[in-house]
Order: C-alpha cells, then sequence, then structure tokens
C-alpha cells in the first residue's frame, strides 16, 4: 500500500471522508499539505491511526482521552496507559451495575403490571410519580 488519498484513506480504514476530516480538527491526525495541484496524501501507517481511534472509541474512550493515549503512545508510557485503561475498565464497571439495577427495577415494574396489582393505575407509572 503506497500513498492514499482522503477517500481511498477512509475506504481502508472503514469509516467516510467526514470522520477522518473530524479527527483532523480534533488534533487526532496530521493533515498533510495540499500540493498546488492534486490531493493530499496519506501514508500507509495513517489507516493504523485511524483504526486505534475506532477500536478505541469502541473500548468507550472519548476523543479526548484517545488524544491523551496517543500522546502516551509517542512518549512510550506504558504505566500512563495502563492506568487509564484502568481506571476506564472502572467506569464501565460502575455503569454495568448502574445497569443492572435498572434492568431489576424495570423487571419488578413489569411483574407488578403483569400482574395488575393496581387496577385502574398502572403500576409504572405509579411508581415513577411517587416519593
Amino acid at each position: 500500500m503506497s500513498e492514499l488519498t482522503i477517500g481511498s484513506l477512509a475506504d481502508e480504514a472503514g469509516v467516510n471522508v467526514e470522520t477522518i476530516r473530524y479527527y483532523q480538527r480534533r488534533g487526532l491526525m496530521p493533515e498533510p499539505d495540499k500540493p498546488a495541484q492534486g490531493y493530499r496524501r496519506y501514508d500507509a501507517t495513517t489507516v493504523k491511526r485511524v483504526r486505534f481511534i475506532k477500536r478505541a472509541q469502541a473500548l468507550g474512550f472519548t476523543l479526548e482521552e484517545i488524544g491523551g493515549l496517543l500522546k502516551l503512545d509517542e512518549a512510550h508510557a506504558c504505566a500512563e496507559t495502563r492506568e487509564l485503561a484502568s481506571h476506564k475498565l472502572q467506569t464501565i464497571e460502575t455503569k454495568l451495575a448502574d445497569l443492572v439495577a435498572m434492568r431489576k427495577a424495570l423487571t419488578a415494574l413489569l411483574c407488578q403490571c403483569d400482574a395488575g396489582a393496581m387496577k385502574g393505575n398502572c403500576p409504572i407509572i405509579h411508581a415513577l410519580g411517587s416519593d
């Protein structure tokens, strides 16, 4: 793979062109100089950078956090990177616990609704409106 246009870069990385431009505006990717005539050219390593960004997003990292990860990579700061990943994991664990509690509460409300516990009043509406 040699130099790529923005369209071929987007295709190779599995994103659209606007995603590439957005990452450039956010400072996650450099924008190559545009020749007097022609298109900006990206080298093959840029595909890896876009894929890194997308994979990090899939793991729950924000674009700001991803920018930090990219800087840590350049500094070869594995310990700091591990700390960020550990913090992200704790955040996910907390969110999962909250989701489990929400599922349990909604399941109980649905059971009350199915049982017809409150004739004429919706138990879900009643529970959401009560103190």
